[in-house]
């Protein structure tokens, strides 16, 4: 269970954000607002303390808070992300974590290594790392030494097309997962109750278990119907604006 979200304001510059759909258009930061605040109440629906963080103009990507930061029971873990106009973007999530976790349970991914929190997928006590774009052999293998410090897991699983982890893979918790595009036949998934999302909706594959409700992105009825049949009770949101810079439900918040 979650007891904490942490969340950033999106800032104007959200229309500058790294982009690999430029055909969907810009962000527009007005609904890209009101698109966050409706996320914060789904979020607060489900039973957790939210703490929004104000909005930073210089990184047109920082309301994808999730990437600087790996949150587990035992400690947190900065990361070091692998989009150069995104490395800064670490340094302001450092206090905040000081008010959930003890100094000496701060870590933190240094160079050469890089590791965004996108390519991380928490499984109980096994972490799924993607070895992507923004993340690099080097950042899995101090992550990992961290986890193991804690008596964690890490697996590294190899990402060919898509730009973090749960772009296209997401645990759902009771041993069920959403899966789409090349993680259907991974075979490090192959114990969990996969559920395929079609083609047609992967974008929809990025959805967010908290505490026993899953949040999905509005607008991808197969993908509802399919979390329903699980079992689970489902908060939509529109997640339009940001889909535009590649983020999803998970890239937009810390959850533990």
């Amino acid at each position: 269970m979650f007891k904490n979200v942490i969340v950033k304001t999106p800032c104007p510059s959200v229309c500058d954000g790294i982009t690999s759909a430029p055909e969907l258009g810009k962000p527009i930061y007005e609904k890209a607002l009101e698109q966050h605040a409706s996320y914060i109440e789904a979020l607060k629906k489900c039973g957790v303390e939210v703490t929004v963080l104000p909005a930073d103009n210089n990184f047109p990507d920082s309301c994808f808070v999730e990437d600087v930061a790996v949150l587990t029971r035992k400690c947190a873990i900065v990361t070091n992300p692998g989009a150069a106009t995104r490395n800064g973007e670490t340094a302001a999530i450092v206090p905040v974590l000081e008010k959930f976790f003890a100094k000496e349970n701060i870590h933190f991914i240094q160079n050469p290594g890089t590791l965004e929190g996108g390519d991380v997928m928490m499984v109980g006590d096994t972490f799924y790392a993607g070895l992507s774009a923004r993340t690099n052999e080097e950042g899995i293998r101090q992550f990992a030494a961290i986890l193991e410090s804690y008596g964690f897991k890490c697996e590294t699983v190899s990402l060919e097309k898509v730009l973090h982890l749960k772009t296209g893979v997401n645990y759902l918790e009771n041993n069920n997962m959403l899966v789409s595009g090349e993680f259907v036949e991974k075979e490090c998934f192959n114990q969990y109750n996969k559920t395929q999302i079609p083609e047609n909706e992967a974008y929809a594959a990025n959805c967010i278990w908290v505490n026993g409700t899953v949040i999905v992105p509005e607008g991808f009825p197969a993908v509802k119907a399919a979390v329903e049949s699980l079992g689970y009770p489902v908060l939509l949101v529109d997640t339009s604006e940001f889909r535009k810079i590649d983020g999803g439900l998970s890239c937009l918040s810390l959850r533990f």
